[in-house]
């Protein structure tokens, strides 16, 4: 992705509903104490048998879709717990952008806080693109955000973005960025609070210094 109001490449078909955030990213690798690896659980129990050997039928392990950016999935995506690693494991994999007809509300809010894009389309529009993605000679997919766009071979859809989920990805921020931009107000606020409480100010450690002087 070369500028911020663009994602393109190749576009990947999975036509499956209530794909859940255990299928893309199994339990087992929930462990680490950092974001880390996480590429390696992508769809785990879909791209590997029992003994690790990949299934070659897999829309991901397929040498022509080595390199895809964007996933066409059935509806209702990302489904079940809340789980945040889903979300760093799709961009740790190559993932920039996910387009379906609906998501689940709090895999949505996770994947947009970490600017990984999901795009909502109708169902129509969903299966034209996903029949382009099934043919690698035609499965390039462009996004532009700045005009809120996807094209592909068969295609040309509007999707809709809040206004500050736009602004996050036009301007290369997550959700820690967004907030930081408003950090005159937030030191401005500060300092108006403790100057009207100053009583309030790091009373848990007042109280443990008391309670250490015994």
């Amino acid at each position: 992705m070369s500028e911020n109001h663009l994602i393109s490449g190749v576009a990947a078909p999975l036509p499956l509903a209530n794909l859940d955030t255990d299928q893309i990213m199994p339990k087992q690798f929930l462990r680490g104490i950092d974001k880390s690896g996480l590429d390696a659980g992508v769809f785990y129990d879909m791209r590997f048998d029992e003994q690790g050997r990949k299934h070659d039928h897999f829309v991901l392990n397929r040498p022509e879709y080595a390199h895809t950016r964007v996933l066409v999935a059935g509806s209702n995506f990302g489904c079940g717990s809340s789980r945040e690693h889903a979300v760093w494991g799709l961009q740790q994999f190559g993932i920039q952008a996910v387009i379906a007809s609906s998501f689940a509300e709090i895999f949505h809010a996770n994947a947009m806080n970490n600017r990984l894009l999901l795009v909502a389309l109708s169902e129509p529009e969903v299966q034209a693109i996903m029949a382009d993605a099934g043919d690698p000679s035609t499965a390039e997919v462009f996004i532009d955000i700045q005009a809120m766009t996807v094209r592909s071979r068969s295609c040309s859809a509007r999707f809709a973005l809040a206004d500050r989920h736009r602004h996050m990805f036009l301007e290369g921020l997550d959700f820690i960025g967004a907030s930081l931009e408003h950090k005159p107000a937030i030191d401005a606020f500060t300092v108006e609070h403790w100057e009207k409480y100053p009583w309030l100010k790091n009373v848990a450690g007042r109280t443990r210094a008391r309670l250490d002087r015994g």
